[in-house]
């Protein structure tokens, strides 16, 4: 059966269900690693990714967004000039009841009977003008991290804005 597109787990609906203990099966997060980069170092400028909107963010996509900015900072900058760090975690479980479809699928499908779903995922969270991934760096390399996050806020489904703060 295939995946159901990421726009059906995008807004936030009900209440949350995040107690793995509870639930059956809840499939591992794609996303493994948080902190990226020159973990050691002080950087003086922090650049960072906002959601602009509440949302559900997948698993996957937040993985790909890691990559892309991981990616294109380490071909740009090298990697002793960075940290990016994802600041949400994929805490909310996501369910989907299955439907069986074409010939006799009404002997096999149970329709609404039973129908809290099976876990397919899990997803972050995101209150409006949260911090999704930030990037911290020197001021040289401050257009590259822009550039990085813009590119990796593309793969977010809530529209983003990207700040600059001085670290003290």
């Amino acid at each position: 059966m295939a995946r159901k597109p990421g726009s059906m787990y995008r807004y936030v609906r009900g209440t949350p269900s995040t107690r793995r203990e509870y639930m059956g099966g809840v499939p591992l997060s794609r996303i493994t690693q948080f902190v990226l980069g020159n973990k050691t170092e002080k950087f003086p400028f922090q650049v960072s990714l906002h959601a602009l909107e509440k949302c559900n963010i997948r698993h996957n996509a937040l993985e790909s967004a890691r990559i892309t900015v991981n990616r294109a900072l380490e071909k740009k900058i090298g990697l002793n000039n960075y940290r990016v760090h994802v600041r949400v975690y994929p805490h909310v479980v996501l369910r989907e009841n299955k439907q069986a479809t074409g010939a006799g699928a009404d002997r096999v499908s149970q329709g609404m009977r039973s129908s809290y779903g099976k876990a397919v995922g899990t997803a972050a969270e995101v209150q409006p003008d949260q911090i999704v991934i930030d990037v911290k760096t020197t001021e040289q390399f401050i257009e590259h991290a822009k550039k990085a996050l813009r590119k990796a806020g593309m793969k977010v489904p809530s529209p983003c804005k990207i700040t600059i703060k001085k670290i003290n």
